[in-house]
């Protein structure tokens, strides 16, 4: 309901301004509707998909990282000294 109240009165500052022909009048409402995208996504904090690999190869590197240190840490473990 709040969501249709907002773009009803955008539709409606469109009409006031003289807006007349389809392409303006699409032009502003694909406007709009980008722009309450980007609110909405700036809300939730997401990230872009350029943002989302970088971050999903760091996991990565940091995942092989830890396998490393695990495998160095189980060969050091197992060399015991005989008595």
């Amino acid at each position: 309901m709040k969501n249709s109240k907002f773009i009803i009165d955008k539709l409606s500052k469109v009409f006031e301004q003289g807006l007349i022909s389809s392409k303006d009048l699409t032009s502003e409402l694909l406007n709009i509707l980008k722009s309450k995208r980007d609110e909405i996504v700036f809300k939730m904090k997401l990230t872009s998909k350029d943002e989302f690999d970088i971050l999903s190869k760091r996991v990565e590197n940091l995942e092989n990282k830890i396998k490393k240190i695990e495998i160095k840490k189980v060969k050091k473990t197992k060399r015991v000294k005989k008595s």
